[in-house]
């Protein structure tokens, strides 16, 4: 198993953002993670990937406990993720951002570099690697984001959000780019909200509402799960759905 993560918790103050979750990515895959805004998800990333140390459970990675690790000893390991807003270094090129990440794989300057030069060309950037980050479209940037992370040659990628904020095309772009990162060998996990991208992408689903695990599935299964429509459209909302439906099929 690639990523296990049992029972995690976490607290702040009074609120428990993540309560006793869950969830296991096989090696290979592509999961997703999802539910409604204030879930908890970015949350509960925080704390497999070591930005949050969590009040109770355990992540395990590869069959190792990296539970409460720091950020940069679980990236050398091989576990990285985007973020949902992104930050490049503005007053550098693209070519060197995604050099930045490629100094953790590849100290020697050369070797960085041209990596650097190979992941942005795989992410679709290859015509824009001399271009200032700070001039780069939303779509640009999330580019970028995925560059930097990919740089580093991550086993398990956690991508949160990497679809928000773009265009139709831009996200069937994104989609096949991640399909190929998830050819080359690297196992994804990501939280995200474009449906379109969750039913192209992923093998499997869990759905976070108010911290708790309360779906998983395949998506199909998991889309039409009565729990995870109300999660979404509140108290009632499945009933209706199926009555709508009910009332639609004399006229099939």
């Amino acid at each position: 198993m690639m990523l296990k993560v049992d029972g995690l918790t976490k607290i702040f103050g009074g609120l428990r953002a993540v309560d006793n979750a869950s969830i296991e990515v096989p090696e290979g895959r592509i999961v997703a993670l999802i539910g409604p805004n204030g879930a908890g998800k970015t949350t509960l990333f925080a704390c497999i990937a070591g930005f949050h140390q969590p009040n109770a459970g355990r992540v395990t990675l590869m069959g190792q406990d990296i539970t409460g690790k720091p950020v940069h000893d679980i990236a050398r390991l091989g576990m990285v993720r985007t973020f949902q807003i992104t930050q490049p270094f503005a007053k550098l090129s693209v070519h060197e951002n995604i050099a930045v990440g490629a100094y953790q794989k590849f100290p020697d300057r050369h070797q960085a570099w041209e990596h650097a030069r190979r992941v942005g060309e795989q992410v679709g950037m290859g015509a824009l690697l001399e271009q200032p980050a700070a001039d780069l479209t939303v779509a640009g940037r999330k580019r970028l984001e995925l560059a930097r992370t990919l740089a580093t040659g991550p086993k398990l990628l956690l991508l949160d959000e990497v679809m928000a904020g773009l265009n139709p095309s831009e996200i069937v772009e994104i989609i096949a780019i991640i399909q190929k990162i998830r050819a080359s060998g690297v196992t994804v996990l990501l939280i995200e909200h474009v449906m379109q991208a969750v039913m192209s992408l992923s093998e499997h689903i869990y759905v976070l509402s108010y911290g708790k695990i309360i779906a998983e599935g395949a998506p199909r299964e998991v889309v039409s799960n009565p729990a995870v429509i109300e999660a979404y459209l509140g108290r009632g909302a499945a009933e209706k759905m199926a009555l709508g439906h009910a009332e639609e099929a004399p006229h099939a």
